[in-house]
């Protein structure tokens, strides 16, 4: 399957912007799912709803409140442009932040079932031996939730790279700056005669996300047997 220089840039594009969403939001991503199933405190289940309100909220709001929010005339994202010159507003930088919003609920659900599989008296036990917050967290807790947070990042890596109602409503679709494959994919049907391309991304897209999927199961039960699973 040959592709063409504008595809080839199209799909370049696509992991890039997929890579670093999943890279900039897992540190969050554990933070929250650590919070959700080892904290309480009033206004949880808010939290948890907010997290999760990317799931069901349609992809152009998301793009809009984004829009309203980090574009150069938004609330912070005016404030970023005067004080540092950068803006995510029609740039990829947008187009990351677009993807890391979208997926971030698939990332969470999945670390936060992984943390709660992890039996709390492991946690106590090391702290009764003297050990930090932070040690045990990192020494116990993380290790033991790696299969959750390998399906995490797959989940959120395939999502990205399907995302498109929020690029296009927050970046819009430019050639070589913020045109991912389902852009890419619109424009080529808007196009007469395009459909040959259309039909190669879409096959494209579709063999990256299944390896990304078999990558995943691989890995979850690599780790698996590690830990003694």
């Amino acid at each position: 399957m040959m592709l063409s220089e504008y595809e080839w840039q199209a799909v370049l594009l696509s992991l890039k912007v997929s890579g670093l969403a999943v890279v900039c939001s897992l540190p969050l991503g554990i933070l929250m799912a650590w919070i959700l199933v080892r904290c309480r405190f009033p206004g949880k289940s808010l939290l948890d709803s907010i997290i999760h309100l990317p799931l069901v909220l349609p992809p152009v709001v998301i793009g809009y409140l984004l829009l309203v929010v980090m574009g150069r005339r938004g609330f912070i994202g005016q404030r970023l442009y005067e004080w540092f010159g950068f803006s995510f507003s029609f740039s990829w930088h947008g187009a990351v932040l677009a993807s890391a919003v979208v997926a971030f609920p698939l990332m969470v659900r999945a670390i936060r079932q992984s943390l709660e599989a992890v039996d709390p008296k492991l946690e106590l036990a090391a702290r009764t031996l003297g050990a930090s917050p932070w040690r045990v967290f990192f020494t116990i807790t993380l290790p033991l939730s790696v299969p959750g947070v390998i399906v995490g990042i797959v989940l959120a890596f395939a999502r990205s790279l399907g995302e498109f109602g929020a690029t296009i409503t927050f970046v819009s679709n430019i050639p070589g700056e913020t045109r991912t494959i389902p852009l890419a994919m619109y424009t080529l049907i808007e196009t007469p005669g395009a459909e040959s391309a259309a039909a190669r991304l879409c096959v494209l897209a579709i063999l990256l996300s299944l390896a990304a999927l078999l990558i995943s199961d691989w890995l979850a039960k690599r780790s698996r047997i590690r830990l003694g699973g």
